[in-house]
């Protein structure tokens, strides 16, 4: 019998295609299980400012490095303000009613919104049993650009609709967003365009000896069916795929006006941050200035859960 090995490219990421939305959506029922300390918004529009190495110490318990200043990559994003588009109610996990409570200029660049806004307590329908809000971006705050981002968040509290009604009309900053030390970051990643089979699906070169093409798959399948099967690797759209990171340590949550961790010169591609910001332990897909939405991690493993790291300062 012939030798075997894992066939190329996971079937799981199919279709590989461009994603129809910059801010992906977010199954909010399988966060309903999460114990959070805190009440908050579930979710936080983020934007990259880039990476850095940043020193720490380590206080991780039983740790080899602990008590030990460390260098460690991180991802920084800059939290802009954030206000509320709208409030939809669900009942049995379909939505019911949408109350469009905000009548903003810069939402308008995205959506129709009225003259007059509705207010919410005439509006609430009779049943329901659970609250989401639509949220969008201020970036013309923090200077990165005029149109808003909108995503669709979970709310964490023990009456929501009250909570919501301390929401509409004030700008949320990240002390609204629930107290958590590890998130998940979820976006696109970079756009590469059309590419081949070697780097969209990794399969090895041919032998030089070869007649039809060193970079090409062996076989495109067999006689019958007489047709190419999608599971075949071919030269395709590779990037601006949905893509979710899992359970990064956050290890600083301030702003500019706190903690001024800006480099001379700016980050690359971004320039200074201006507002509030996080960082992340690990990378972040995307590129600088890339939408990302971060959550409470879901499915949190212990050994990101006990780490514990004393920033100190951004290597210039």
């Amino acid at each position: 019998m012939a030798p075997s090995r894992p066939r190329f490219g996971s079937l799981q990421f199919y279709p590989r295609k461009r994603a129809e939305h910059l801010l992906p959506s977010v199954n909010w029922s399988t966060m309903e299980n999460v114990k959070l300390d805190s009440e908050g918004l579930m979710g936080y529009i983020t934007y990259k400012a880039g990476m850095a190495s940043i020193l720490v110490k380590d206080d991780t318990p039983n740790s080899m490095t602990k008590g030990k200043k460390i260098i460690v990559p991180a991802t920084i994003l800059e939290l802009p303000h954030m206000k509320v588009a709208s409030v939809r109610f669900y009942n049995k996990g379909l939505p019911v009613k949408d109350v469009l409570v905000s009548s903003d200029k810069d939402l308008s660049r995205v959506m129709r919104v009225p003259k007059a806004a509705k207010t919410l307590d005439s509006s609430v329908p009779a049943a329901y049993d659970d609250i989401r809000v639509i949220v969008y971006s201020l970036p013309r705050g923090i200077s990165l650009k005029k149109t808003p981002d909108v995503s669709e968040v979970a709310i964490n509290a023990k009456d929501k609709l009250s909570f919501v009604k301390g929401l509409i009309g004030r700008e949320l900053t990240s002390k609204d967003f629930v107290q958590t030390n590890l998130v998940d970051t979820r976006g696109l990643t970079k756009g590469k365009g059309l590419e081949g089979t070697i780097p969209r699906f990794g399969i090895s070169k041919k032998s030089h000896k070869a007649e039809k093409g060193v970079r090409r798959p062996g076989s495109l399948g067999p006689w019958h069916p007489a047709r190419v099967t999608f599971r075949t690797p071919q030269a395709g759209q590779l990037g601006m795929f949905t893509r979710v990171h899992y359970n990064l340590k956050l290890i600083l949550s301030s702003s500019i006006s706190q903690k001024n961790i800006n480099i001379p010169g700016g980050f690359s591609q971004y320039g200074n941050i201006s507002g509030e910001y996080i960082l992340v332990e690990g990378s972040v897909q995307g590129p600088q200035k890339r939408q990302i939405l971060i959550t409470p991690s879901f499915r949190p493993t212990k050994k990101q859960k006990v780490k514990k790291y004393e920033f100190l300062e951004v290597l210039k």
